[in-house]
């Protein structure tokens, strides 16, 4: 195996249609489910990835997941052998929390390398409720899946579900060398 960062593909679509053999939810710190796509996940996805996420939080994370942090449950009835929750960051003006954010991505693919996964779905991490401004999300996200490589990981989606977001790193996409 080579150890090469994974190639990018931008989809507009729905996280939830994704068949990949990992996808990333943007999640709350409860890993209990929640609004965006963490409530979609777990909709879609059924009991399964709650009753798992239970078990996590009534073992190692009895305090819930820290920002940054990734971990892996069933991912129940998606089209995807595994779910990866991971905590992003809210938005600060007056505090840089960049690298909380750069590490959800980080933190992700180590633990999808860790499960086998060659494809990953990632939404666009913290933009929705948390406020991060979709550019800076956007150049946070390639920059970080690009100098992160993750054997076995040869593909990384990112999922957006609006044509302004797809707009958005599109454009980051292609202006970063």
């Amino acid at each position: 195996m080579t150890n090469a960062a994974p190639a990018i593909i931008l989809v507009r679509g729905d996280i939830t249609e994704q068949r990949v053999d990992a996808i990333v939810n943007a999640a709350n710190s409860s890993l209990l489910g929640g609004g965006g796509v963490d409530g979609a996940i777990h909709r879609k996805g059924g009991p399964e990835i709650l009753a798992e996420c239970r078990a996590l939080r009534a073992s190692r994370y009895g305090k819930g997941l820290a920002t940054g942090q990734a971990v892996a449950t069933t991912a129940g009835r998606l089209d995807a052998a595994h779910v990866i929750h991971t905590v992003g960051p809210v938005h600060s003006t007056s505090e840089d929390r960049s690298e909380l954010l750069a590490s959800c991505y980080r933190e992700s693919l180590r633990v999808a390398a860790g499960l086998g996964a060659r494809t990953v779905a990632f939404p666009a991490i913290s933009t929705g409720i948390y406020g991060w401004p979709i550019d800076d999300g956007a150049r946070i996200a390639i920059r970080t899946v690009r100098e992160t490589a993750a054997d076995p990981v040869v593909e990384v989606r990112f999922v957006l579900f609006d044509e302004p977001a797809y707009q958005t790193f599109e454009a980051v996409l292609s202006a970063m060398p």
